[in-house]
């Protein structure tokens, strides 16, 4: 049976916790799949456990289960995920979980996924498998916030970050910006890197910085997918964004002769006209979900990151505050409308906080955005 209102033990709380954190070995891993972790318990000792590690190999379930061995007849099930119910680039775990005899699954969250979206749970108690879900839930829906956002919103959860001075400022009137944050807040960035599907930047950062907008201070097996928006095409062939990984170019004009060049050089072209001559940015986030893109990170100037804020695409920042002053003249965070009543501002939630280094982290999130993680 599904239970609707189940009560946890300290010990369910424990064994769910353990899960929770296998699921975060796959931080940097498992995309566009969710992050799963697996415990298996018999007699209040665990038996088994795993996570999902990569797309395309077994989910935490199944290896918990291998790991288990032939003790899962009546142990209980302590998943972070509801068990699939279809077969994808896996065979369905919750059938794998019958098989195996277990007598109850404890779940954290349902999974989002129209191809599952409670099939699992239901399955597993048409066996006569007792299920419970809701345990931790809102670990579990943090962990998976970009994987939800694909499936319920059809477009990525998307961060903006910004490096900046203690006054807000990301760079001299003269445009000079390297290095405002300590190298401990660099790194961090790295590691946001890493854990998304793709990094976002525009043309005007391209010609300013010429970046790489690769993970190359932590230790990563995926590099993530590249995203210039480029309304002009007016990218170098020699830019280092085309020396390494594939990239993706989103442009509002079409130039035949150009896409030919940046095509040689491995560059996919998508043309998204939109007003003003400018990529339309709604759009593109949703077309980003073809690519089963999870989580964008946005690493851009003022004005791209201003626009995304103005339309409502940015769901999260990441400031980086540098223990300095720069001053009035300096270049500001955003580009944003100038507001001429303090009821048209924009209320953030700050969802953490701490020193990273010598600089602080802030993170916040869009008040609109309360509905992704609390259901």
């Amino acid at each position: 049976m599904l239970e609707d209102s189940p009560i946890f033990s300290s010990t369910d709380y424990t064994f769910m916790s353990q899960a929770l954190k296998l699921a975060e070995k796959g931080l940097y891993t498992t995309s566009p799949n969710p992050r799963v972790g697996c415990v298996i318990v018999k007699n209040n000792r665990v038996i088994g456990s795993g996570w999902h590690e990569r797309a395309g190999q077994p989910h935490a379930e199944i290896n918990a289960l291998n790991s288990a061995g032939v003790e899962t007849k009546n142990a209980t099930v302590y998943v972070t995920l509801e068990p699939c119910s279809h077969y994808g680039r896996t065979p369905p775990c919750a059938q794998a979980l019958i098989n195996a005899g277990v007598a109850k699954v404890i779940i954290a969250m349902l999974d989002p996924n129209p191809l599952v979206a409670g099939s699992g749970a239901t399955m597993l108690r048409q066996a006569g498998i007792i299920v419970q879900a809701g345990l931790l839930e809102e670990q579990a829906r943090m962990l998976n916030i970009g994987f939800i956002s694909r499936m319920i919103r059809h477009r990525p959860w998307v961060r903006l970050k910004i490096a900046a001075s203690l006054d807000g400022k990301t760079a001299l009137e003269n445009g000079e910006s390297q290095w405002i944050t300590s190298e401990a807040a660099r790194l961090d960035g790295h590691r946001l890197r890493a854990t998304s599907c793709a990094i976002l930047t525009g043309i005007g950062t391209v010609k300013k910085d010429d970046p790489q907008l690769t993970v190359r201070y932590i230790e990563t097996s995926r590099q993530p997918l590249r995203v210039v928006i480029d309304s002009r095409l007016e990218i170098s062939v020699n830019a280092r964004l085309l020396q390494d990984e594939k990239i993706l170019i989103f442009s509002a004009q079409r130039d035949e002769s150009r896409i030919k060049s940046l095509e040689e050089k491995g560059a996919d072209i998508i043309i998204m006209p939109g007003a003003g001559g400018k990529v339309d940015l709604t759009q593109m986030m949703v077309k980003l979900t073809d690519f089963e893109i999870n989580e964008v990170l946005v690493e851009s100037g003022s004005t791209l990151g201003g626009a995304m804020v103005q339309e409502g695409l940015v769901d999260e920042l990441v400031i980086y505050l540098a223990p300095y002053v720069l001053g009035d003249k300096a270049q500001g965070m955003l580009s944003l409308p100038m507001l001429t009543t303090l009821s048209h501002k924009r209320k953030l939630e700050v969802t953490d906080l701490r020193v990273i280094g010598e600089d602080i982290r802030v993170t916040a999130r869009f008040s609109s955005m309360n509905s992704m993680t609390n259901p």
